[in-house]
């Protein structure tokens, strides 16, 4: 992924807020990076602006060799749905989908040959292959996160994209899924990008990008 000085504006009443600016940086195949700053920062509208869910007002985004501010909203879907994974604080589970619905979701979307086996084979690697027909107001916040791993890495996303992975679980529980992370991350080779407050999560990836009032840093 390449980013170029990137920058991105909102109207406040009658002036204009700068959220980002001037954020350049690459990130090679493989490699974990970690996003870190204060709220307010600007870290998830960064993510936001990797993975096409917002358009930049200046600079550019490159994935798997395509710029995504060229491409029309249907084109973002499809590449994202292709190439990136997500993991959010939220879980951002579908409630009237058990946990093997949820994580079949993106190969169906896709047209992924046998996806419900693909699904529950995702499902075991997480250790919920017993919860395979819960819904997610019958997983604690743990097993949920643990099904949005597996929905995440069921597609073998070249980039994963984590917004604040652990933000809503206990130490004990994130340090679980965390290590469950990186340790899928690996078996697949996967580039991660992931936001975080958790310093002892930051210094678990090989780079930081520290943000301070929307601007890189250092790197």
């Amino acid at each position: 992924m390449q980013v170029e000085n990137l920058g991105k504006d909102v109207a406040s009443g009658e002036s204009t807020l700068t959220i980002l600016d001037e954020i350049s940086f690459t990130v090679g195949a493989g490699e974990s990076v970690a996003i870190v700053g204060a709220s307010g920062s600007g870290k998830s509208t960064l993510l936001g602006l990797l993975a096409g869910l917002d358009l930049p007002s200046r600079g550019r985004v490159r994935l798997a060799g395509q710029e995504l501010g060229i491409l029309d909203e249907d084109g973002r879907a499809a590449l994202r749905g292709r190439e990136l994974g997500f993991v959010f604080q939220s879980f951002h589970l579908l409630p009237a989908l058990t946990a093997l619905e949820n994580a079949m979701l993106p190969l169906e979307l896709l047209g992924g040959a046998e996806p419900r086996a693909a699904a529950e084979a995702m499902l075991a690697r997480v250790g919920l292959a017993g919860r395979l027909g819960h819904y997610p107001k019958h997983l604690s916040g743990g097993e949920q996160q643990r099904v949005a791993l597996a929905r995440a890495f069921a597609v073998h996303p070249r980039l994963l994209l984590a917004d604040e992975p652990t933000g809503n679980l206990d130490a004990a529980t994130g340090r679980q899924v965390i290590d469950l992370m990186f340790a899928m991350n690996a078996e697949q080779g996967t580039t991660l990008i992931l936001v975080t407050h958790d310093e002892n999560l930051a210094r678990r990836c090989g780079r930081t990008l520290p943000l301070v009032a929307g601007r890189l840093v250092q790197d």
